[in-house]
């Protein structure tokens, strides 16, 4: 549906008051996704898009299936802004090649030693120096919005072009089971790197912010970060992976 049609749609409905309401989250998760984007992507774009999905939450919002309106409101606006991304998808192949060779990295040096797997581990591993390993990352990090909240898509989400555009993140992220397994491989992640995410998701601290509270550099925020999600996608190959 477009927006228009949207908007209509709601406003028949007498939902003017509840889209005024929300707007000032619309406008919060974007400029925190924005901590995470080039200078190429335009914030008003993502409002725009988010306020797409606001639209969509106020007129699929069940209150009998148990969630708040604000976390499914947040859910779908944040999944509007981040398919918008993925429209205007600027990374090289590049780049989504070395990002699943770490992440697949992970997995298969995790499941040899039974130990999570350091940088230097998956540098050697790949056979790259590590300062090659933490330019994938940055390259990574600033390529992508890293979300916890993309784990939950079947296929390879930000990796994968051919996505599956049926698939519903809101219905994959009330799926117990899924939900109960990111849990539990974000507690059992390194203590640094679980900080970040709890720091980033939780708090909604901006990565300078974070790296004030660790005392490095934003630029290594971000690679911690990104270790973290392929760290966190690794794990949970049996939900991300199509194969």
């Amino acid at each position: 549906m477009s927006g228009v049609a949207m908007y209509t749609s709601v406003q028949a409905g007498g939902t003017d008051q509840r889209v005024m309401q929300h707007a000032p989250l619309v406008k919060r998760i974007a400029y925190h996704l924005m901590n995470r984007l080039p200078d190429s992507v335009q914030v008003d774009d993502l409002i725009q898009a988010g306020m797409l999905g606001l639209l969509e939450a106020i007129k699929n919002y069940d209150a009998s299936q148990g969630a708040s309106f604000e976390t499914y409101a947040g859910i779908r606006i944040r999944g509007s802004m981040l398919d918008e991304v993925r429209r205007s998808d600027w990374t090289p192949r590049s780049v989504h090649k070395k990002t699943r060779m770490v992440s697949d990295a992970i997995r298969t040096i995790e499941n040899r030693t039974g130990h999570e797997a350091r940088d230097v581990d998956v540098a050697a591993y790949l056979g790259i120096s590590i300062d090659e390993y933490n330019h994938i990352l940055q390259d990574s990090s600033s390529c992508h919005v890293f979300s916890v909240e993309e784990l939950a898509q079947t296929g390879d989400g930000y990796l994968d072009e051919s996505l599956n555009e049926e698939m519903d993140l809101a219905d994959n992220l009330t799926h117990e089971s899924f939900q109960q397994a990111l849990a539990a491989a974000i507690t059992a992640l390194p203590e640094r790197e679980r900080l970040v995410i709890s720091l980033y998701y939780d708090e909604e601290l901006n990565l300078r912010e974070i790296g004030e509270v660790l005392n490095v550099s934003e630029s290594r925020v971000s690679q911690i970060s990104t270790q973290a999600i392929l760290r966190l996608r690794s794990r949970l190959s049996e939900w991300t992976s199509n194969s």
